[in-house]
């Protein structure tokens, strides 16, 4: 019987612990040199927590794939983030299709990685916006 409480009371945390609403704002922050960011976005909470943040960040990088019928979200994205002058602010591996980044006002240049297809963008982020830059890969053997 005790087992059976237990297993009830573990299942009812879980399921609140996993909802969208408790997931949103649990967004786990890293830091590389003066840049943190967020990264991620497998499952639909992590969507959620990470929709939920991302007017909180200067920039938002998502990541896509052409597929039939629909797109295809990516992750294990590099990711490597340039200010003007050329110094790398940012040099990591997306968890995820999302990539959140605090970066100050400026212009920086990014590029994205996908097994061994770069695109590039430049990017101006202004004081107190949020701006989002979507990375869109052609399909395979397309």
């Amino acid at each position: 019987m005790k087992l059976t409480r237990f297993a009830a009371a573990f299942l009812i945390t879980s399921i609140a612990y996993l909802s969208p609403a408790a997931a949103e704002g649990r967004v786990e922050e890293k830091s590389q040199g003066s840049v943190r960011y967020a990264t991620g976005g497998i499952g639909a909470d992590e969507v959620a927590a990470l929709k939920a943040a991302a007017p909180q960040y200067p920039l938002e990088l998502l990541f896509a794939q052409k597929a039939s019928p629909n797109d295809v979200y990516l992750s294990d994205v590099k990711v490597t983030v340039k200010s003007a002058s050329g110094q790398v602010l940012l040099d990591t591996v997306s968890a995820g299709p999302f990539l959140l980044a605090r970066l100050p006002a400026g212009k920086y240049r990014i590029e994205a990685d996908n097994d061994g297809v770069v695109k590039q963008q430049a990017v101006e982020l202004k004081a107190g916006q949020h701006r989002r830059v979507v990375f869109v890969w052609d399909a395979p053997g397309g």
